[in-house]
């Protein structure tokens, strides 16, 4: 592993820190709450805007990573991410912290992306799904230590100091990178502004894109949702949990995602070998997943076993991003990411907002634990309708000719 770990480690010291930043706000909430007096649509609007800003920047990032490639473009935007935490550390009020969170979506908002485009650059393509679960699983360390960990540190901190101690932390990673990382020629494009848009006009035009589309959106997405934010409010609120209860169940969701992640990343190759592909792994995954999350609104809500379960399972949904890649020519490797990256935290952005709208509305129809039951429910169906557009894809008349589609 060593030859495969020490170019990428900057980019797992970034992708740890976006996916900290990312699901920090589901332990903070009830401070949040409290302190600025928010009801759960607005707890939803405030912590999505991080999803939004991200999901905006993601077709820009695209066309950076392929021109000017993930050191210099990831290293300058995390010194937004420093911007942007230190604003939230230092912010009062709902516009101020909203629109701080929005500055850190943006700042974190080529770490994957980078650090998948760097390892498509230097690995061959029976690799990729091992190191995208590396890559994953330090993504799952960072919301690990933003679960249960943090939630102890939070009585003797606080959450501003927490924000402003990330600032540095932000600032550190962006110098390491641009330091440390070597730059490489391969699948990067020195195209004029207009080639570069006709290239993601490609991307979008073919139709397995869109067939990938509802699992970007809701399974990928809608767990980011859940594990950013509505998990420990939903546990608090149908079962009556404290808060630091709460968060050991969303520490054993994370710690799910990040056995998961290295799970694949240590058994990828050798299921391959047998016959799986990672659509296999993927669509498995989203099938445990969506049971998961069965047991949990109808039977399990307290069973450790469910939430595991559900995190461990919904992890195989990173696999989207170099599965849908290798379907296209290297060259537009960095706009596919991102623009599937874009339909997954835009997806993340409205499943986080509106769970909470729909919380909002069921109050006061069926109560605040059946409204809580319903909103999760939605997002479970969205996946079911997610899983069946995965079917589609496997059309062997077609696979041919979206693996290799024309430069345009």
């Amino acid at each position: 592993m060593r030859p495969i770990l020490f170019p990428i480690l900057p980019f797992l010291a970034g992708y740890f820190l976006s996916y900290f930043l990312r699901t920090v706000n589901a332990v903070i909430a009830p401070e949040l709450t409290r302190e600025l007096g928010l009801n759960a649509g607005e707890l939803g609007r405030l912590t999505s805007a991080f999803f939004l800003a991200f999901a905006i920047a993601q077709l820009p990032v695209g066309l950076l990573l392929d021109r000017y490639g993930p050191r210099r473009t990831e290293s300058a935007l995390l010194l937004l991410t420093a911007a942007g935490t230190l604003g939230f550390a230092l912010g009062h009020g709902d516009t101020a912290l909203t629109v701080a969170r929005g500055v850190m979506g943006l700042g974190v908002s080529a770490c994957l992306m980078a650090a998948l485009k760097y390892s498509s650059q230097f690995l061959p393509p029976e690799r990729q799904a091992g190191v995208t679960g590396l890559i994953m699983a330090a993504g799952g360390l960072g919301a690990v230590t933003s679960s249960a960990p943090l939630a102890m540190v939070l009585p003797y901190a606080g959450w501003r100091p927490v924000f402003m101690f990330l600032a540095l932390v932000s600032l550190a990673v962006a110098v390491y990178m641009f330091r440390s990382v070597r730059d490489i020629d391969s699948g990067l494009q020195h195209e004029t502004l207009g080639q570069q848009l006709h290239g993601l006009r490609t991307v979008v035009a073919r139709p397995v894109f869109w067939l990938f589309v509802p699992a970007a959106a809701f399974s990928t997405g809608g767990f980011m949702a859940i594990q950013g934010l509505w998990a420990v409010p939903w546990l608090m609120n149908v079962h009556d949990l404290a808060g630091a209860d709460a968060a050991r169940y969303q520490l054993v969701l994370c710690l799910a995602g990040l056995l998961g992640q290295l799970t694949i990343a240590a058994f990828a190759a050798r299921l391959m070998r047998r016959g799986f592909d990672q659509l296999s792994i993927m669509m498995t995954g989203l099938v445990l997943a969506i049971g998961a999350q069965t047991a949990i609104i109808t039977l399990a809500g307290q069973s450790y076993l469910a939430w595991f379960l559900f995190g461990a399972a919904a992890s195989t949904g990173a696999q989207i991003y170099s599965l849908l890649a290798s379907r296209y020519p290297l060259r537009l490797s960095g706009r596919v990411m991102t623009s599937i990256n874009l339909i997954v935290f835009l997806g993340a952005f409205l499943v986080q907002w509106g769970y909470g709208v729909l919380v909002d509305i069921g109050v006061a129809r069926v109560g605040t634990a059946d409204a809580y039951r319903l909103a999760a429910a939605a997002v479970a169906g969205l996946q079911l309708f997610a899983l069946a557009m995965l079917t589609f894809t496997r059309r062997p008349e077609h696979e041919h000719h979206l693996a290799r589609p024309t430069a345009g």
